[in-house]
């Protein structure tokens, strides 16, 4: 007799689409720049933004979104905190250009001082970082 007959044959297995790839370093990198771009409006909230009517309240917003996104950045394992770090840097970056150039909200700044280039360059870094991180997590 053989062996086979009888046999059960093998069932197949259910197959979970395969989870993408963690991009951590990346993630770190772009909350620890949310991080740095949030120290810096709370430190320009502090040095005399508060007074102005419109951008004080929005640097004092931008330092709990740069803290909030950190975290999600970091703890929450999906697509949205990486577009949010892209959002939040762009749109960061976006108003800084317009006050260096054509005036935001009656604000008009130079691009010069450290405060002002970390800030820049942070935002920059969590618009890549997070861009980065997206690409490696969720295209294929």
């Amino acid at each position: 007799m053989d062996s086979s007959q009888g046999a059960v044959p093998p069932q197949p297995q259910a197959t979970t689409p395969a989870r993408p790839p963690f991009a951590r370093g990346w993630r770190l990198v772009a909350a620890v720049a949310a991080l740095v771009s949030a120290a810096v409006h709370v430190v320009l909230y502090l040095d005399g933004y508060d007074t102005i009517a419109v951008v004080g309240p929005l640097f004092l917003l931008n330092a709990v979104a740069g803290v909030v996104l950190a975290v999600l950045l970091v703890l929450w394992r999906h697509w949205l905190p990486l577009v949010g770090g892209i959002g939040f840097g762009g749109l960061t970056l976006l108003a800084f250009v317009l006050s260096t150039t054509v005036g935001f909200y009656g604000v008009n700044e130079s691009f010069a001082g450290v405060n002002e280039i970390v800030a820049a360059v942070s935002e920059v870094v969590v618009v890549v970082a997070s861009a980065v991180a997206l690409l490696r997590e969720y295209v294929r």
